[in-house]
């Protein structure tokens, strides 16, 4: 990238007033590959404290060009813009920009972040309340001098407060903010002015520089694939849960070459590139091939791996391998999805311990042991890097939702198919998702059966105490009554059924209603270790032959015989 800035930014100042109006009427905008909105409440709150006290509160940079008719989307306000020859879009500013805009305009109170007040007798910013206080005065009121006015007429009890008030109103109304403002066509010098200052201070993702530096056409940001977008459609195509953009991003590199941490500013420049495994792909190209390669890769994990969501996934960097195999190898064939299953479990159970216990050098050390050109050879070097042992088992007695062991042992309480406490229903993937939303963890799901208060300290963090359900009916306060209980509705059978999808049997719930907490957690610790065994029995195969598929052998007739047995 070797554009440069033909003129010198301009050097101006807003009020606040000019500043906000030009937003509500589209005169500013922000870029699409922005990052989101990520300043709290507080951190607003501190930006009025700022502007009241005369605080100097930041210069912004601003790109003049023209800009299009459209909807923005700015917080919580909805713009309907005109198009325009000169609009200025923010390169820096974005956060405080937002934030102005919205806590001092009506549609803001409806969104927590920006709904502020002044409290004229503290003299300070706090949180709008529904109370409708005389002394707390919203900022959109603050803002309006003829609003002030009529505030104070209703609420004579505040008067002595006017002077006070309407002097916080040409405060925050007047208050100057310096900004540069640059006059350039190319958008590539925007891409890199917003690289540079964002990776000083207070660093950006590499997810979020790399939006930047690959943003597409700003007038058709409405059709252009963005890794936000990618995540959306995975979710919404296989209810997987919401990908990260760090993951994405790693995956998005993978498919196109095995070093994940290279230098990305000259990803889409073949001339700039050591590897490059697809010569002439441009970005649209990569984010749309990719999307297809994810979408092939959690169908693999949820169908065939026994992982139904995101919150499930033992290591995200799994993700990001499976992406880079299914992108260079779509259709895998039988033999070969046995053994992927086989590693995937594998490496799943050491973890990346043995990668030196970094997830990034366990990414690299698996990313580059994938042939675009072999499906066998990537396959074989991936089991060849997963050590031919047996491992230990999760340690069921330290149980965590965010950990990768508690995963694993979330994923084998998945595959024995856990009913439902009072319906007897199998719990769906559908359901699944919908319970855990966009949650990170799959805590949602995972409540306790008994008090912890009431569980003694050396198996306060055991598994046994935990159920898989995604039940708006269940009263979760109530699980040890309901596994205690004899189900008028099912027969004893069924019954047993839904016990044992939840590593259970008549027997042990029964201790539960006997008030034996702690032999009811020690024998369900039992059943939970022995299933989990079963398990990653299967599903590692570690006792096996990885043989690959017989089409992929050059052999004698007579090792065709011997060959064959070995094959599992």
């Amino acid at each position: 990238m070797n554009a440069r800035l033909d003129d010198r930014p301009t050097a101006t100042t807003f009020d606040v007033e000019s500043l906000v109006t030009r937003v509500w009427t589209g005169q500013i905008r922000v870029p699409h590959f922005q990052r989101d909105f990520r300043w709290s409440r507080e951190d607003v709150r501190r930006l009025f404290d700022s502007i009241v006290k005369g605080y100097p509160v930041g210069s912004l940079l601003l790109w003049e060009r023209e800009a299009p008719e459209q909807r923005l989307h700015l917080g919580a306000l909805h713009i309907e813009a005109l198009e325009m020859a000169n609009a200025r879009w923010v390169v820096d500013g974005q956060q405080r920009i937002t934030s102005l805009a919205n806590a001092l305009h009506e549609s803001g109170q409806s969104d927590p972040r920006f709904a502020l007040s002044y409290d004229v007798v503290k003299r300070d910013f706090t949180a709008s309340t529904a109370g409708g206080e005389a002394t707390l005065i919203p900022l959109p009121v603050i803002f309006d001098l003829h609003k002030i006015l009529k505030w104070f007429a209703e609420h004579p009890e505040i008067s002595e407060h006017l002077d006070h008030t309407t002097a916080i109103t040409k405060r925050i109304r007047q208050f100057p903010i310096p900004a540069y403002e640059v006059k350039q066509d190319n958008p590539e010098v925007l891409q890199i002015i917003f690289d540079r200052m964002n990776n000083y201070g207070k660093r950006l993702s590499r997810a979020e520089v790399f939006s930047a530096l690959y943003a597409g056409d700003e007038s058709k940001q409405a059709d252009t694939l963005t890794i936000g977008r990618v995540a959306e459609h995975v979710n919404s195509e296989r209810q997987f849960g919401v990908i990260d953009d760090d993951t994405l991003l790693r995956a998005i590199l993978a498919r196109r070459g095995p070093d994940v941490t290279r230098d990305i500013h000259h990803e889409f420049d073949d001339s700039h590139r050591k590897t490059n495994e697809f010569p002439g792909e441009d970005r649209d190209s990569a984010y749309r091939r990719s999307e297809e390669s994810l979408l092939r890769a959690v169908e693999f994990l949820q169908d065939e791996l026994g992982v139904p969501h995101i919150a499930l996934l033992p290591y995200r960097f799994l993700l990001v391998v499976l992406t880079r195999l299914f992108a260079h190898h779509p259709e895998i064939d039988d033999r070969n999805r046995v053994l992927l299953r086989r590693w995937f479990w594998r490496v799943a159970v050491v973890g990346p311990y043995i990668f030196r216990g970094s997830a990034t050098g366990a990414m690299k050390a698996l990313t580059y042991r994938i042939s675009p050109n072999s499906l066998s050879d990537s396959i074989q070097g991936l089991l060849s890097v997963v050590e031919r042992s047996e491992y230990g088992s999760p340690d069921i007695t330290r149980f965590r939702t965010n950990e990768g062991a508690g995963k694993i042992i979330m994923c084998s309480w998945w595959s024995m198919r856990p009913r439902d406490l009072i319906t007897g229903e199998v719990l769906e993937q559908n359901k699944l998702a919908e319970a855990l939303g966009e949650k990170t963890t799959a805590a949602p799901v995972i409540p306790f059966i008994v008090s912890p208060r009431a569980v003694p300290e050396p198996l306060k963090q055991s598994a046994a105490n935990r159920i898989m359900l995604a039940s708006e009916s269940l009263p979760l306060n109530e699980l040890d009554s309901l596994l205690s209980r004899d189900p008028v509705d099912m027969d004893e059978d069924a019954w047993r059924a839904v016990l044992h999808s939840h590593s259970l049997t008549p027997e042990v719930a029964s201790l539960v209603a006997r008030g034996e907490i702690e032999g009811f957690l020690v024998e369900r610790q039992t059943l939970i270790q022995d299933n989990l065994n079963q398990f990653l029995e299967a599903m590692c195969e570690w006792s096996f032959e990885d043989t690959p598929p017989l089409g992929d052998l050059i052999i004698d007739d007579e090792d065709a015989e011997e060959i064959i047995d070995a094959v599992d």
